[in-house]
């Protein structure tokens, strides 16, 4: 009986399920995604030879510098992920381990997600033309944009969509670029009406940010904290909450003035 047991021996036997379980974790999927910086693209610039931002029925600027969109990127939910790989994602900074059905919907194939996260990113080009020439006063009857990004899903560029269009039509409003020649990088749900929305995975795309050449990143207000947790030395944020404030801290960024800060 284990009462006549020395401490020793009694430990020693308590300790061969915790060892037979850990043996059998480590061979067993577990239900997490590991993430990790994805790729980033310049907005103004070119996807594939194609432009990415197209206007037609307005002129449009030469503009200078970058809008960098930034993304994840994540194993899929039908791929398993094992002990030794949630280790290592926890003791990286350039990985996030987060729980599967926060990230995709359950029960739900890649393929399944994948044609939900290009329905979200074709919303996400809608709203952010709507939000863009509503802040430009333009009529959506006469400025058509076509916006092109392949291999990309989800919503989270919005923003810099937006930004975008804003930047091709009228740049800052006085004749000048509304990055001021910086490369920019930023991340952030966009509504009709010019909200910005949290996106998540902003830890990670601070570092694909300064990875891909940028000094600035525009983050949803909201995700402030979660920006600085791992933010890349160099590196300065801006928080965000619509299309139009964003503007407005871009101008200030220019010309020296104040500029919103985590």
């Amino acid at each position: 009986m284990f009462s006549s047991l020395t401490r020793p021996r009694a430990l020693a036997l308590s300790a061969v399920p915790v060892v037979a379980l850990l043996a059998v974790v480590g061979f067993a999927p577990l239900p997490f995604v590991v993430a990790q910086p994805g790729g980033t693209a310049d907005v103004l610039g070119d996807d594939r030879g194609k432009p990415i931002i197209t206007v037609t029925g307005a002129p449009t600027r030469t503009t200078e510098g970058e809008l960098r969109m930034t993304t994840i990127v994540a194993s899929g939910p039908s791929v398993d992920v094992g002990l030794d790989e949630v280790v290592d994602g926890w003791f990286r900074t350039d990985r996030a381990v987060l729980p599967r059905d926060a990230v995709y919907p359950p029960g739900k194939s890649d393929r399944e997600v994948e044609r939900h996260n290009t329905e979200d990113m074709e919303e996400s080009q809608d709203d952010a033309t709507r939000a863009a020439l509503a802040y430009l006063d333009e009529d959506p009857a006469k400025v058509k944009v076509s916006l092109h990004l392949a291999d990309v899903g989800g919503p989270s560029a919005g923003l810099l969509f937006a930004l975008g269009i804003v930047d091709k039509l009228d740049g800052d409003g006085s004749g000048g670029d509304l990055t001021g020649g910086r490369t920019i990088a930023g991340t952030g749900t966009i509504t009709p009406e010019g909200e910005v929305g949290p996106v998540g995975g902003v830890s990670l795309k601070t570092q694909a940010a300064k990875r891909d050449g940028a000094t600035v990143f525009l983050v949803p207000e909201a995700e402030c904290a979660d920006a600085q947790a791992e933010l890349p030395e160099g590196l300065r944020l801006i928080p965000v909450t619509t299309l139009e404030r964003t503007v407005e801290s871009l101008r200030a960024l220019e010309r020296g003035g104040k500029v919103p800060s985590c």
